[in-house]
Order: structure tokens, then C-alpha cells, then sequence
């Protein structure tokens, strides 16, 4: 469901209506126009359980906003809670007894805090492949950390929100980036700081692939128009690279991303073009479908910078996404987000936070 209205008691009735005695689940655009603290203290009034997240821009069926509310429902929660304190790693994972069943983990998270990638690790070690995981990155796109997570409990920055549900979940992950240049080795990092490339300042390695192959020069002003064409991947045995992506370069060359860097990673430079991008999201997204059976609703992790990179062909992506599912399942409902950062468990099941990637979701009770 998506809301127009920015009046925090037409906002929580149609919630209500919404969801009724479920869990809403609820997306709000940054430039909307609401007293999320007030909208907390009037949904707990109501009873209504509920987490949620503030981002860039939202998504409802095949358009995006950067104004407005998206609700969905989620059904048979068997916990919510909030992990503060993120960047801290000082927390408690809560205990869960998982029982003979399918389990789907949802999270939304401080996207622009560090140890986001421990979190998630720690998450796993906790429940491991009990349950499957998805979700993404909150936060503004002016890149100032601020609150941006919410649960009954309040409005959070450095924190993340958790529900678990007895639902079943297929999902589809696919970022359409390929290989420019690598291998090389990071060989010192320090959690989203890359600070050395094959023992070399690192920006002086990046810069020298990038400009090479953009046939462009980086300056003082441009570092993030030109570097959200080339981010990093994580070399992995199997499947696609992990993206990472460097958001800006310190005054001391470091490259700063989205998401940790292990010291002696294995990263390649990728590029990537509207037709890539476009067809793996095409893939993402072919992958739950013809996995579910019976799905309630679809829930879409885009990541912000993929918009950037593609600018009005994104319309594009998000078209050639939710036709799939529309074809196939035509009741089924559309919402999500444009994310800094994607979550999702995949493949063999292992729990990542990936850059630049588009994560789709297909749930069923």
C-alpha cells in the first residue's frame, strides 16, 4: 500500500486498515514531509506492531518516489527487536527457538554506520540457516548519518531493526557489474576503509584503472560522478563478486565504501553499462519467481547508486522486475526500497551485505 498523505493520524489509519492485526512493515521516503517520532508514539497508541525504515526513495509497484509511505504486511512475527550500538559491536543477539518450519529474517539498517558486515555475520552465527535474510540499508542520500531505523521502541541511527516471521521467502540476488581490471589485494583495511591497494596508496591504484578506462580524470569535485561507474567486487569461489562501493576518497587517498573490507580481500574493478545492469535485475528476479508457489507479496531491495548510475533508464530495470511478476503472479503486491546497501542470504545460504546490487523477494505463508 502506498500512502500520499503526511498527516500522522491518516497515516496510522490506513495502516491499521492495512495490516490489522498483522505486523506492518513500513518505507518511508526521506523528503516526506512527517513527524516520524510523532507517527511511533501514535502507532504504539493503536497497538500496531511495526518496523520500518527512511531511505532515498521508495518503491510501489513500478515507480519509485522521494516522497511517501510504503506499507506491507507481515504475517506470523515470532520476534521483533533492535540492535543498537552496530558500530560498537558491544550487543546481544536474542535467542530464537526456531521450530520445524520455514523462517524469513527481515532487517532494516543504519546503512551509512560501520560493522555493518560483523552484524550481519553475528546474526548468523545465531540463527545460521534456520531462516532465510533479507533486507537493506536506510539512511539519506546527502550521506549525513542520522536516524533512519524505527521499531516500536523508537527512531534509532547506529542500530538496526529485526523481525522474524514464520513465512517462507525465495530470493533472487544479481548485480550486472564485470571485471575492468584485477585481481588485487587490499592489503590494510579497516572496516569500510580501504587505506592500502597491493601495498600502494589506493586511490593512486583506482584512479590509474578508472581514468584509464573511462577515458575521464577525476578532480576535487567529481570523485562519486565518475567512481559510480567502477566499484570494487569481492572475489568469491562461486557466483557473482561481492560489489562494494567506494563512496569518496579522504585527504589521505583512502577510499571510503559501503560496507567492510577485510585486510588481504581479494577485489577486482568493475564496470558495468544500462544493458548488464538491466539483465541481471531481469535474473534477480526470475529466479524467486520460478521458485515460489504461492507468493502473498514482493518486496524489492534496489540499490540507490544503481538509479544514479542508470538515470532514466532505471524505469527500465524496475519495469523489466515487476513485469516478470506481474506476468506470472498478477494479485501479487509490489513495495520496497532504494537502499544504501542490500542484505540478503543466497546460494549456499551465507548472510552478505552487497553494494549496487538488486535483491528481489517473493513471500508466501
Amino acid at each position: 500500500m502506498f500512502i500520499y498523505s503526511t498527516q500522522t493520524t491518516e497515516v496510522v489509519n490506513a495502516i491499521k486498515k492495512h495490516v490489522r492485526s498483522n505486523t506492518a512493515l513500513i518505507s518511508i521516503a526521506e523528503h516526506t514531509d512527517i513527524d516520524v517520532e510523532g507517527l511511533i508514539q501514535e502507532l504504539n497508541k493503536e497497538g500496531i506492531a511495526f518496523m520500518g525504515g527512511i531511505f532515498p526513495k521508495v518503491i510501489h509497484g513500478n515507480k519509485i518516489f522521494e516522497k511517501g509511505i510504503v506499507a506491507n504486511t507481515l504475517h506470523n512475527i515470532e520476534k521483533l527487536f533492535v540492535i543498537r550500538g552496530i558500530s560498537y559491536k558491544n550487543y546481544r543477539i536474542p535467542p530464537i527457538d526456531f521450530k520445524d518450519r520455514d523462517y524469513s529474517l527481515f532487517t532494516y539498517v543504519d546503512g551509512l554506520t560501520s560493522n555493518i558486515s560483523h552484524f550481519l555475520n553475528r546474526l548468523y552465527l545465531n540463527y545460521g540457516m534456520e531462516t532465510t535474510y533479507f533486507g537493506g540499508g536506510a539512511g539519506s542520500l546527502s550521506l549525513e548519518q542520522k536516524p533512519c531505523v524505527f521499531n516500536n521502541e523508537g527512531l534509532f541511527e547506529d542500530a538496526a531493526v529485526v523481525g522474524v516471521m514464520r513465512m517462507t521467502s525465495r530470493i533472487g540476488v544479481k548485480h550486472g557489474w564485470k571485471k575492468v581490471d584485477g585481481p588485487f589485494i587490499v592489503t590494510k583495511a579497516d572496516g569500510n576503509i580501504i587505506k592500502e591497494i597491493n601495498w600502494k596508496n589506493p586511490f593512486e591504484v583506482y584512479r590509474s584503472v578508472v581514468e584509464k578506462h573511462s577515458k575521464r580524470k577525476f578532480n576535487e569535485h567529481n570523485f562519486f560522478d565518475l567512481a559510480k561507474g567502477y566499484p570494487f567486487g569481492l572475489v568469491k569461489k562461486e557466483g557473482e563478486c561481492i560489489v562494494r562501493d567506494p563512496l569518496m576518497v579522504n585527504e589521505s587517498g583512502e577510499l571510503i565504501c559501503v560496507g567492510e573490507v577485510e585486510n588481504n580481500a581479494v577485489v577486482d574493478i568493475l564496470n558495468g553499462n544500462k544493458e548488464s545492469l538491466i539483465n541481471a535485475a531481469k535474473s534477480a528476479a526470475a529466479e524467486c519467481i520460478y521458485q515460489s508457489e504461492n507468493p502473498r507479496k514482493a518486496i524489492i531491495i534496489d540499490c540507490i547508486s544503481r538509479i544514479l548510475f542508470l538515470e532514466k533508464h532505471f524505469d527500465e530495470e524496475l519495469n523489466a522486475i515487476t513485469k516478470l511478476i506481474k506476468d506470472q503472479y498478477p494479485d501479487v503486491s509490489i513495495g520496497g526500497a532504494l537502499t544504501i546497501g542490500e542484505i540478503s542470504s543466497y546460494g549456499e545460504g551465507f548472510l552478505e551485505l552487497y553494494n549496487k546490487t538488486t535483491v528481489v523477494g517473493m513471500f508466501e505463508l
